[in-house]
């Protein structure tokens, strides 16, 4: 099966500035592509350079197995929703979807049952009649993408469509939207500062930053086994633990030595891991360190810690700690009887350890 995009060794500088540095990424007809990182990463002017709004310096972009380096946007077969809805405000919610169509000279029939085809789909049949003034975020949002929609393209691009919505509605559409790529099978790419939308709607994540791909991988795949310590901090809520340790290899595995301060280190032993250097970075998720009545296993140590602070959070219980000079945060069930200001026995998993090298950031294991 050939890509339905496909970018190679893409390039873009604005005079000297290089924004974005050797772009590798395809993916297949019916994925659903997530460019996610921090602000000026430059994810938005990689969907840019995809819609032919940017003209990219140098490389390579197919859509559909064209070459689309220097096509001109309109001949491109997309559909983009942008962060902005970008209405008409003179014209009704009906007029708004079918517009691009009437320009392009389709037919009032093939108009009118595309409208009617994607009001149905979108739930908003009772607001076609509507002004743009007329209707909330979430309602002008739908218009945004029934728009897009109607076009039935090759590729849908979303540019943060959802970042002007308040969050419980943002939670809504995110649902909207997963169903909506569930149902049409379409190939999407979107673009989001917000890692959960980025995991919880991708079947593919791109995470950026300063203009280099860090990894490309599937949602468990950036979650669970992290390129670097840049991906381990960004992708998750809380953030993985990325603790600096010290390892001692032997031929039974290795023993990890923590630092705390004001208390004797604590010395857990992976007998998973091999030939670790000295100084490491260990990184666990939170959801890895729990109550030893949680976890068990032949991976699993435990070890009497320090509690800085208790977090309630209704189904859960955040518990923080210092652990070799860092805050170190453990998921816990809402039932803990962890309390500030003392020890705790704690089991950490180490058949989920990610093991980083400090200086690089890179991934050891």
């Amino acid at each position: 099966m050939d890509p339905i995009l496909n970018i190679q060794n893409l390039y873009k500088n604005y005079g000297s500035v290089e924004i974005l540095k050797d772009i590798n990424v395809s993916i297949d007809p019916g994925d659903f592509l997530v460019l996610v990182g921090p602000s000026g990463c430059g994810k938005s002017t990689l969907l840019n350079c995809i819609a032919g709004l940017e003209p990219i310096t140098s490389g390579r972009l197919d859509i559909g197995g064209q070459d689309m380096t220097d096509v001109s946007p309109k001949d491109r077969d997309i559909a983009m929703v942008f962060q902005s809805y970008a209405l008409y405000p003179t014209m009704t919610v009906a007029k708004n979807i079918t517009f691009g169509m009437k320009v392009r000279g389709v037919d009032a029939a093939t108009q009118e049952a595309k409208l009617n085809e994607v009001a149905k789909q979108l739930q908003m049949e009772q607001l076609l009649q509507r002004r743009p003034g007329q209707l909330s975020g979430g309602q002008r949002q739908r218009v945004a993408m029934g728009r897009a929609l109607v076009r039935d393209p090759k590729l849908f691009l979303f540019d943060e469509p959802l970042s002007n919505l308040d969050a419980k509605l943002r939670v809504e559409m995110r649902t909207e939207i997963k169903k909506l790529h569930q149902t049409l099978g379409a190939s999407m790419v979107y673009v989001t500062h917000d890692q959960i939308e980025a995991m919880t709607l991708a079947t593919k994540i791109v995470v950026m930053r300063g203009g280099v791909i860090q990894q490309i991988g599937t949602p468990a795949e950036i979650y669970n086994r992290p390129a670097n310590m840049f991906v381990a901090d960004f992708m998750g809520s809380p953030a993985m633990n990325l603790i600096p340790a010290k390892a001692q290899s032997n031929g039974e595995g290795s023993k990890i030595e923590i630092a705390r301060d004001g208390h004797a280190p604590i010395v857990l032993h992976d007998t998973k891991n091999r030939d670790l250097p000295e100084n490491v970075v260990l990184g666990l998720r939170p959801e890895d360190i729990a109550e030893p009545g949680y976890r068990s296993g032949q991976y699993v140590q435990k070890a009497e810690c320090h509690v800085d602070i208790v977090e309630p959070a209704g189904a859960d219980t955040f518990v923080v700690m210092q652990l070799g000079g860092k805050h170190v945060t453990a998921r816990l069930h809402s039932d803990t009887d962890a309390q500030a200001g003392q020890s705790h026995p704690l089991a950490f998993d180490f058949s989920k350890v990610s093991y980083f090298e400090p200086n690089t950031g890179q991934r050891l294991n």
